[in-house]
């Protein structure tokens, strides 16, 4: 990873991390999932607000290392105000970025989404990590479903 990357990278973790947005629970959410990372201890409840297909706000509890802290805050702001298909687009455009050296992007995510999720894509690196980048964004993913959980099987 590029120097400048890295840094960005760890700017990013530190500061989501340390004061993550949209950690609350929303009174009007209408899907949940709960994603867990057995492996590591993580455990998140994703919060959906779905009105005419469109998510309306987005949010999360739970605990976590800082990395799977970090990024459940991210995707609570880059997920808001998204189609459900959009949103869906943003999770496999995260999967990929994640865990595939050259990712195959979903066409119709825009490319300012893209560089703020591409100072994620240093977990790749380090594959025990990448179990961490991804809970939140799999819950996400179920409650969009209207799944419970997300299986630790998807991660």
């Amino acid at each position: 990873m590029m120097d400048d990357l890295r840094e960005l990278y760890q700017e990013v973790i530190l500061d989501h991390g340390k004061n993550p947005r949209n950690f609350r629970h929303p009174d009007d959410a209408n899907r949940e999932a709960k994603g867990e990372n057995p492996m590591c201890g993580d455990r998140f409840m994703v919060y959906l607000t779905l009105k005419d297909g469109v998510v309306d706000d987005v949010a999360f509890q739970g605990r976590g290392c800082a990395i799977s802290t970090a990024s459940a805050s991210m995707m609570t702001e880059l997920v808001r105000g998204k189609t459900a298909a959009e949103a869906e687009k943003l999770f496999h455009a995260f999967h990929e970025l994640c865990t595939q050296d050259e990712p195959d992007i979903p066409k119709g995510v825009d490319d300012e989404t893209m560089e703020k999720l591409m100072v994620m894509s240093g977990v790749r690196q380090f594959p025990v990590r990448v179990k961490c980048a991804t809970l939140a964004w799999h819950a996400m993913n179920a409650a969009l479903h209207g799944e419970a959980a997300a299986s630790s099987d998807q991660f």
